[in-house]
């Protein structure tokens, strides 16, 4: 495997190890009812998420690999630190790949989202030599579109019953960037 790891000036995204720190810090978020209610699952038990990061693990030795599932932590705190949340980038050909996050609640509204999301564009439009970047959200979850909006990603439309769960249909919002977009965006704030 060749680890990840993406530096900003707050957050760190490393890998997840399967340790009880990180296992406890993912059901921190997965387990939460609150904080799930924006993820595409029931919230989840500990050991489901010992089992998710055991997986995560196992995605990150594919070759060549497809889905980086990566822990954030807070930069000051070092790469080993609890981590806060994590990250999501997955490949789907075409030089395309999809992007999310989940945060603990404690941090939310503190601007860190906006922070991993642009840190996982860097990695996937620099490192991976991506061409677009999308993301789908619950049209509820106002505050994720603000941060996409604000990295400028698109309203492409809404995806009708895109999802199942707790017996209801659910609709999503799907966002994305292209790379262009990226460039155009980062040279008109300085490189």
């Amino acid at each position: 495997m060749n680890p990840v790891q993406l530096t900003g000036p707050r957050v760190t995204i490393r890998e997840f190890h399967h340790v009880p720190r990180d296992i406890d810090a993912l059901h921190a978020i997965f387990g939460d009812a609150e904080t799930a209610r924006y993820l595409p699952f029931e919230p989840r038990d500990r050991e489901d998420c010992a089992d998710q990061i055991a997986l995560y693990i196992d995605e990150a030795e594919k070759q060549p690999r497809a889905v980086y599932r990566l822990a954030v932590v807070l930069t000051a705190d070092g790469e080993d630190a609890v981590p806060i949340g994590n990250a999501v980038l997955g490949t789907e050909g075409q030089r395309a790949a999809f992007v999310g996050y989940a945060l603990r609640k404690d941090v939310w509204g503190l601007g860190y989202a906006t922070e991993i999301t642009r840190l996982l564009c860097e990695f996937g439009f620099e490192t991976l030599g991506l061409h677009r970047l999308a993301a789908r959200l619950d049209p509820e979850n106002l505050a994720s579109a603000r941060v996409l909006r604000k990295l400028g990603f698109q309203l492409e439309g809404r995806i009708r019953h895109d999802l199942f769960l707790r017996d209801t249909w659910y609709d999503a919002l799907q966002y994305s960037l292209l790379e262009e977009e990226w460039r155009a965006a980062r040279e008109g704030i300085g490189g």
